[in-house]
């Protein structure tokens, strides 16, 4: 009875610990804390390009109002801190680990309001996501830049749409609510949290599985159409559309 009695009251101790490890709470003092932080590492290591106060320098933006997940899709991927300003920033290897990361995300998103970061514990993509609709939001609003693999494509003026195969899904999502460099953004009001987390789960699919990659829909190629030869060039007729698959297949 003694050693029943034993490993029950171990087992209730270990089941409180583990619950009180999963809702730890973040007080005013810890982040007061974290933003003391970065700031600390924002001037060390970002100040000299974006200003002591995050205003911007004529080399780089003003970062107050870009919010933490702007901070946390830059500094997390590796893009930034960057040595030259005038070349688009490419994903590496980060030069912060996530505590500083966080620190970073914390001290930006203090100087005023802007979309937060997100975690990929967040983001219920496997659960909510729609394989289906990921693919069409993807074709429609994605693949003229990103291509419809996803691979990536290139640009105007030298610049390029980077692949978007192997990236976090978080990072993922904070580029879609944050719109870094030529991307522009797309606002819940645009695609929604639900559409996003569907875009995702379409992504993380075609990675593994790459007959998802479907062909485009007909109104993209359309559009494309218009776009290659202008709208003065299109004929519906059976034998006009034969003629102007060719020239597009050439």
């Amino acid at each position: 009875m003694l050693l029943l009695a034993g490993l029950l009251f171990v087992g209730f101790g270990y089941t409180v610990a583990q619950a009180a490890s999963q809702n730890v709470v973040t007080t005013p003092s810890d982040k007061a804390t974290l933003i003391a932080e970065g700031k600390e590492i924002f001037a060390r290591g970002c100040s000299s390009c974006h200003g002591l106060n995050a205003e911007g320098a004529g080399i780089a933006p003003s970062l107050i109002g870009v919010g933490a997940a702007s901070v946390d899709f830059q500094v997390a991927t590796g893009r930034m801190p960057m040595a030259d300003m005038s070349q688009q920033a490419m994903r590496k290897e980060p030069v912060y680990n996530e505590e500083q990361t966080a620190a970073l995300a914390a001290y930006v998103a203090s100087l005023a309001p802007g979309p937060a970061a997100v975690t990929n514990e967040e983001l219920a993509w496997e659960r909510s996501g729609d394989t289906a609709e990921g693919g069409e939001l993807f074709r429609n609003n994605c693949a003229m830049c990103h291509n419809f693999a996803g691979q990536g494509g290139a640009l105007t003026q030298g610049k390029y749409a980077p692949t978007v195969m192997g990236v976090e899904p978080k990072h993922i999502y904070e580029a879609m609510l944050t719109g870094p460099q030529a991307m522009p953004v797309f606002s819940d009001s645009i695609i929604t949290p639900e559409e996003k987390l569907s875009i995702i789960k379409w992504i993380k699919h075609a990675e593994t599985e790459p007959a998802l990659v479907a062909q485009p829909s007909a109104a993209w190629v359309l559009s494309l159409k218009v776009y290659l030869l202008g709208p003065w060039d299109l004929d519906f007729s059976s034998a006009s559309q034969s003629g102007l698959q060719r020239r597009l297949d050439k």
